[in-house]
This record gives C-alpha cells, structure tokens and sequence, in this order.
C-alpha cells in the first residue's frame, strides 16, 4: 500500500524523461477512451465534456509544499597538521574551526501534495496529514501562481488521515463545497484534481469502482475505491461527482511501481466532513466511545450462536465502568443495532459509534442466548489508550497444580503455583491451558500455551470439569462444535469456536 504521494522508482535517464512519457500515453490513449466509451454506451454513455463542471474546480484546488529542517552530521574533525605549520592558518580558516570540529550543517527536504479550500473567506484548506506530518513551514501554492504561507494547522488526525490548515487570504478565495458521499453508486463518475508527479493542476475521470474499502490503514476505514487516475502528488486532493461536490479526498492507491494501475481510494466526504468540523472547532477529534471489543462472526461461531456469517458485531469484552457497562451489554452480545442503525458487520459498529454525538443516549438491539434485547446506552468520549506495559513472564514453578485432559488441551485449575508460573493477576479467573496438542482442532483454531478458557457454551468455567460439563452439554444438544471464550496473555479476549469431532 502506498500513499498517493509516494515517489515511483524510475532508473537513469528515464527519470527525466517521464513525465514527458506520461503526458503522451495519456495523450494518445485519450482518443481510444472516447470511443471506447462509444462503443460501451449507445449514444456516447459516458460524460461527453466534463469542462463545464471541471473550470469552475480548478482555482479551488492548491499544491502543498512542506519543507523540514534536518540536521546534518554534528561536523567532521579538523585534518590534523604539524604544529607551526604554514597551512595552519588556511585549514583553521577553511573548515571554521569550532572546538576542533566543522558546525552541523543543515539542509530542507521538500514534498508535494495537493488540497483544496472549502471556507474562501476564512482561508481553510484540507489536506492529508502525511502530507504535512513533521513540516517545518507548509506553503499553499495557488492555481493562478499566488502563494500563500499556512498560519496555523488548525489541527490533524492520523486515524483518518487528514488535516486543516489557515491560511490569511487578502480577498475570498475560490472554494468547493462537500457532497454525499453515501449517494454515490459504484458506477458513477467522479473526477480527481490534483499536482501530480510536480507537473502542476491536472484532471483525470473514472468512476467509482467500490465502497466501504478496508485497506487495513486504521480504525475507521471505509474507503471509496476509484479507477480515476491517482499518483504522486494527487494525496489530499479532492475527489468530484459530476456536480462538482467533494465527495472525497484521495489517500493512497495500490500500486507496484507506485504509478497508478486504476486503484485509488478516497476518505469519504461523510467521514471526512464530520472530522473537519471537529478539527475547525477544537482542533482535535471528539469520537463517540462504547467501551467494547469485538469480533467478527465467522461461519462456526455463527453456528454455534445459531445467527447468520457476518452479521452484527460479536462482543468479547466489555470495560469495566464504560458505557457499554453501565447500560447493561456482555460479552457473548451480538450487537444488531445502534441508534437505528443496523449493524452489518464487525468493523461497520466503531465508525457507527466514533460518529455518535458524545452524551447521545442510544438504542442498542442486541441478540443474547438466541433472545432479541434492546438497552438504552449513553455514549461516552473515546481517548487514546496508552501502549499496555509488559506483562511479567512465566516463571517455574516448583510444584505443578493438578492437571487433566480434554479436546486435546492439557487443562489446569489456577492456583497460586499457575499464577507464579505463568505471571498472572489475582482477579484471572478460568481454566488455564499448559499444553496444546499441534494436531488438536482446539490448537488448530488459535489456541495455546497460557491461554485461559473462561467461557464455554456462555457459561463460566472456573475448573477442568466445568468445561468438561458444558461440552458434554453442547454434544447432547447436537451441536457441532463449542464456543469457548478465551483470554491471552496480554488479557485480550476472543471468541473461538472448536469442533467436538
């Protein structure tokens, strides 16, 4: 994965020569898009001309040029030369002597990226955050050749990665404006303005080629997916449907020279307009928080719920004192519903609840033990967690706490001697897994050494026996396979469906 602005290799002399090579591939090929397009859609189907949409974009649409201070080498020593020498005096003088060592030196490093204004009088431009991150002076530079010095980052976030500036404009500036982006259909046409590969505003036309993308760059991803051409320099420009709306901000592409191969993805202006607006206002963001984790439902934890493959959120864990907590939630909920909305899949709930107006109290509908509930829930503020300290390791133990067998796991009761052992808190309850067998279809689903098995069939299991109880229970109710509830060593909690074959 590679950011929109990510610099392709280009060997030798073929670096100078192709932009130029660029411009003429896209020249030449542009006769054979139209009559492809011709032949495709009876009547010419696709957009004819998009100029009169397109000239009124352009002045609106900036390049952002960042550069950074970096400090060179602390100096290299002075050359040694023979006391009294004739050429003492030169090498003192040439290499300005200091302490014995020539001062650092420095040097800029520039990038480009593009932006574009959506506030004209107030000088508020957006952008991509990588494409500012660790600038020392950020310069909007206008499509008309103007230049204008950004006063203030109004303020950035790296989860979605964007960000926005002030710049002090001596009249109003041109400026776009955001669409729906939930309107869009894969299939519809937008265009992308932006700087790339340095060669100044350029435009290029595709369509919408998916939704709600997850490329696995953070939390929140529900990228648009577009064929519209996108390269270095395009991150942080806008994304336009035919009526000249911001409907996106381009961000990265997949690519493996860097150029683009007809696979951009874009912020949508849904999510990305709710951000701006908290970043203009508090120069942070504000995201609603439900205080759970969760999972996806896999083909055999759905059989085992009796629900439907990806459908809800499965929750593993709940915070103690969260919200979540306090209206009620478990672990073993599915989540169906939140504030009206379905929930559809597992990654869809934390962009559903970070959007959630903080203090808001929502409906919950939730599936618990096969039975429809529904909880009132008042959402709280999401804060950065800090990094988790390491946990002790296991140490020996001199004596080993009684041990028994089941489904291929070598299970133990915890005691103090398995807490000493394997570094446990006092509040772990469970059963504690010493060995797995590689063969086993516990093993074989994730589980392991120093895992603790705290629920089985959604009941908890504090013994070797409790297990055993409630698998022969699943066994009799004809269930295929047993839904365990398990804590690693870092504490996180998941959901693991074994088969009883």
């Amino acid at each position: 994965m590679r950011h929109a602005n990510a610099r392709p290799p280009v060997p030798g002399a073929a670096r100078a020569l192709a932009p130029l090579a660029l411009a003429l591939a896209v020249t030449l090929a542009g006769p054979r898009l139209v009559e492809a397009q011709r032949g495709l859609f009876p009547g010419g189907g696709g957009p004819q001309s998009v100029a009169p949409v397109a000239e009124k974009l352009f002045d609106a649409v900036v390049n952002i040029s960042t550069s950074q201070a970096a400090k060179g080498p602390q100096g290299i020593p002075l050359p040694k030369v023979p006391k009294d020498s004739p050429f003492g005096d030169f090498f003192e003088e040439f290499f300005n002597k200091k302490g014995g060592r020539v001062p650092p030196s420095e040097r800029k490093v520039s990038s480009l990226g593009s932006g574009f204004v959506i506030d004209g009088k107030d000088g508020i431009v957006v952008t991509n955050n990588h494409v500012i991150e660790g600038a020392d002076e950020i310069v909007v530079n206008f499509h008309d050749g103007s230049k204008l010095k950004v006063e203030k980052v109004l303020g950035k976030d790296s989860k979605t990665d964007l960000a926005v500036l002030k710049v002090s404009p001596k009249k109003p500036l041109p400026e776009v404006a955001f669409g729906s982006s939930a309107k869009m259909r894969v299939g519809d046409w937008v265009m992308a303005i932006g700087n790339p590969f340095g060669l100044g505003g350029s435009l290029t036309v595709g369509v919408i080629s998916a939704k709600q993308r997850d490329i696995n760059s953070g939390p929140y991803d529900d990228f648009l997916q577009t064929d519209a051409a996108i390269n270095k320099g395009n991150s942080g420009g806008p994304l336009f449907n035919m009526d000249g709306e911001v409907i996106g901000v381009n961000t990265a592409i997949i690519s493996p020279t860097g150029g683009s191969i007809g696979i951009g993805f874009a912020v949508p202006s849904d999510t990305a307009l709710n951000v701006v607006d908290q970043l203009r206002q508090y120069g942070e963001t504000r995201r609603g928080w439900l205080g759970v984790k969760i999972q996806t439902i896999t083909e055999d934890i759905a059989e085992t719920l009796g629900v439907k493959e990806n459908s809800g959120a499965l929750v593993s864990a709940v915070t103690p004192d969260s919200p979540a907590a306090k209206g009620g939630l478990e672990a073993g909920d599915v989540i169906m519903k939140f504030d009206g909305k379905d929930v559809t899949t597992m990654r869809g709930l934390p962009k559903i609840v970070a959007q959630t107006p903080i203090g808001k109290a929502v409906d919950v509908d939730i599936l618990r033990r096969g039975e429809k509930k529904s909880f009132k829930v008042a959402v709280g503020r999401l804060t950065e967690d800090d990094e988790k300290p390491d946990l002790p390791q296991p140490k020996p133990a001199e004596q080993k706490a009684p041990e028994q067998k089941l489904m291929g796991l070598t299970l133990s009761v915890i005691d103090d001697q398995v807490r000493q052992r394997f570094g446990l808190d006092g509040k772990v309850k469970g059963v504690i897994v010493i060995e797995a067998d590689p063969e086993s279809p516990a093993a074989q689903k994730g589980i392991k050494s120093g895992d603790i098995i705290v629920e089985a069939g959604q009941d908890p299991v504090n013994s070797p026996d409790d297990l055993g109880r409630s698998v022969e229970k699943i066994r009799k109710a004809g269930r295929k396979a047993v839904l365990l509830r398990v804590e690693d060593g870092k504490g996180d909690l998941r959901f693991i469906a074994v088969p009883l074959s």
